[in-house]
């Protein structure tokens, strides 16, 4: 069941980067952040109760809760990158680094979960880098007011997914995911909030679109459904393959960003994404 809820996750995963775009278009990225967050604390606490996992928020020790917590600040540092990088950049060069989070997922997995590197998975590793850079690469004609800075936020996203991987892995081991998940977006919803008022752009709320609402809550939703998903999937399965599978989201974004924003591959960047697909299905044999 554990194959199911990941590619579950990839479909969402998928659909929200596209969603939160929409939202972010003419909105402050961190406010975006935190509006959409609250969709998704909602989500979460409803799934809570209607499985019935309340009751075993009297049962959580010390150690669960901290690493819930250290995980939600993960999951909050890599969502205001994220979505900063989405906002500024293109979905289909930022996507990529973000999923590349796969291969440090899998070295921090190796180095403190035990969970074996063979040589099959290595070869995944590479293509799914190789591929990535592929993917990254601007065109000559490609000129943009913002430079690479949307460069620096995407990997700053990747590199806070992998903590947030192993981190949720390690603290839902012995706690229902749905109350895990639901406990670890309180922790980014606050995060997200600190970070508004911190950069005073709490009165860009009233600013913001009916449309632009929409695609928020809309990616809200789509992003609860993922992490239902991808935590419950992360409780029984190994997280050197349930992260891959995830990552396979990049089909659906890209595919929904050429219907969309009318973001087309090139030669190179659409065999990158050919190696990231393959390394990342290697990585399930």
């Amino acid at each position: 069941m554990w194959i199911a809820f990941a590619f579950g996750s990839a479909f969402f995963a998928g659909l929200t980067s596209i969603l939160a775009k929409c939202g972010i278009k003419n909105t402050d990225s961190n406010v975006a952040t935190a509006l959409r967050t609250i969709v998704v604390l909602i989500f979460s606490w409803v799934m809570v109760f209607v499985v019935g996992a309340q009751d075993g928020i009297n049962s959580l020790s010390g150690k669960v809760l901290i690493f819930l917590v250290l995980s939600g600040l993960a999951t909050g540092a890599s969502w205001l990158c994220y979505f900063r990088a989405l906002q500024i950049g293109d979905v289909n060069k930022v996507t990529p680094i973000d999923k590349s989070s796969t291969i440090l997922t899998m070295l921090i997995a190796f180095i403190f979960l035990k969970e074996e590197i063979t040589p099959l998975k290595f070869a995944a590793m590479l293509a799914i880098g190789v591929g990535t850079y592929l993917m990254i690469q601007k065109k000559e004609t490609d000129k943009k007011a913002n430079g690479n800075k949307w460069l620096i936020y995407a990997v700053g996203s990747a590199v806070f997914a992998s903590l947030t991987s192993i981190l949720g892995k390690i603290g839902i081991q012995d706690v229902n995911s749905n109350l895990g998940t639901a406990i670890r977006t309180i922790v980014v919803l606050i995060m997200a909030w600190v970070v508004v008022f911190v950069t005073g752009k709490q009165n860009t709320i009233k600013q913001i679109e009916k449309k632009s609402w929409l695609f928020l809550i809309l990616s809200g939703i789509a992003t609860g459904a993922s992490w239902l998903c991808y935590y419950r999937a992360l409780q029984t399965g190994p997280a050197s393959i349930v992260v891959p599978i995830d990552k396979l989201s990049i089909l659906i974004t890209i595919a929904f960003s050429y219907v969309v924003f009318h973001e087309k591959l090139t030669l190179k960047s659409g065999g990158g994404l050919v190696l990231i697909v393959a390394g990342t299905l290697l990585l399930l044999v």
